[in-house]
């Protein structure tokens, strides 16, 4: 279990509304971890690997990845993301209102830990943290976050 510090959660997500709904969710499920929130998929990548803006970034614990991004995909992401070996190990949830049974496919096999279709619903997206939050923060014994 993972209580001893907060995990940095990073959230790339470009809707300003989605952004918003996510903070409120997490507010109201009493989660206590950091979130950083990127817009695009280049600034996905700079963030994860401490690039100018991103230099002091905190390395996250468990990232939060929409599919429908302007600049770079989130598949094109996903896809460097899990062809580093820095950053790899890093959980990668696809959080996304796609669903495609390609885009499920495709994310699965560039290495997707879970793949969630984001509810449209304020209270449904409330209840979809709260299960994220459990799971991977309660019953899940994630990497040391080096």
């Amino acid at each position: 279990m993972n209580t001893l510090k907060p995990i940095e959660i990073l959230l790339i997500e470009d809707s300003p509304t989605d952004v918003m709904i996510a903070r409120e969710a997490l507010e109201l499920s009493k989660v206590m971890n950091r979130l950083s929130v990127v817009h695009d998929g280049v600034q996905a990548m700079a963030f994860l690997r401490q690039q100018p803006p991103y230099a002091d970034a905190p390395r996250p614990g468990l990232i939060l990845l929409d599919l429908n991004l302007p600049k770079r995909s989130g598949q094109e992401v996903l896809r460097e993301i899990k062809a580093d070996e820095d950053l790899k190990s890093i959980p990668t949830v696809i959080l996304t209102t796609s669903k495609a049974e390609a885009d499920v496919v495709r994310s699965y096999g560039l290495h997707a830990n879970c793949y969630i279709i984001k509810p449209v619903e304020f209270d449904k997206m409330v209840e979809v943290v709260h299960q994220v939050h459990h799971f991977w923060f309660c019953l899940v014994t994630l990497p040391p976050n080096d």
